[in-house]
């Protein structure tokens, strides 16, 4: 009967070791990038020993990966709450943006972190698996609003530039805390739905 009241006692323990690691190594490497990772200074920085670290993870590559695999599909899930591939166009980006800036707002070290592993060498082996049921949806809902005369039909590349790279620039400013003119920045809802409202304009028939 004791080693049944213990059990979950010790769950929990580990749990917060693994969350306390995983939150440690974003931390580290949007601080220092990659190379800067270390599983020494990882387990000083989570408050472990490196031999715990190796208990969860196989080595310093997989916990890359299941940390960056992890928060990616953290990433899809906020960005489709509330979302279906059947919605008018118009409703269905703005949707699509307004959980985009909930989730950079509110996880900001996190999303810095996808970021530099999306332009790393483990960045599509990362994206391969968490991606599909995303592309699935957004073909689906892209495929439904040309079928409707609701968006203009063009190159996938050409939509998503137009469709996310303007939000993706206000965030930028928003990091930098400048304009390009030098002038304090600050994300604003006045300047997201300013931009969306154009580029739903620039993408409709």
């Amino acid at each position: 009967m004791n080693v049944h009241l213990y059990l979950p006692i010790m769950r929990i323990k580990d749990e917060q070791k693994i969350d306390a690691i995983h939150e440690k190594a974003v931390e580290t490497i949007v601080k220092y990038g990659f190379d800067g990772l270390s599983m020494q200074k990882l387990a000083k920085a989570a408050n472990v020993s490196p031999a715990t670290i190796y208990i969860y993870f196989k080595d310093r590559d997989d916990l890359i990966q299941q940390v960056a695999t992890k928060e990616a599909a953290k990433m899809v899930e906020a960005s489709l709450k509330g979302f279906d591939a059947t919605m008018p166009f118009a409703e269905g980006l703005t949707i699509q943006w307004k959980n985009r800036a909930k989730y950079w707002l509110k996880h900001p070290q996190q999303a810095k972190f996808l970021e530099q592993v999306r332009h790393s060498p483990v960045g599509e082996e990362v994206y391969s698996k968490v991606k599909k049921e995303f592309s699935l949806v957004m073909s689906e809902f892209v495929k439904g609003a040309v079928k409707r005369r609701e968006l203009i039909k063009l190159p996938i590349e050409v939509y998503w530039a137009v469709a996310f790279a303007p939000f993706y620039q206000l965030v930028k400013f928003h990091d930098d805390g400048k304009s390009m003119s030098g002038q304090p920045f600050k994300w604003s809802d006045a300047y997201m739905n300013q931009t969306l409202k154009l580029v739903i304009k620039a993408l409709t028939p």
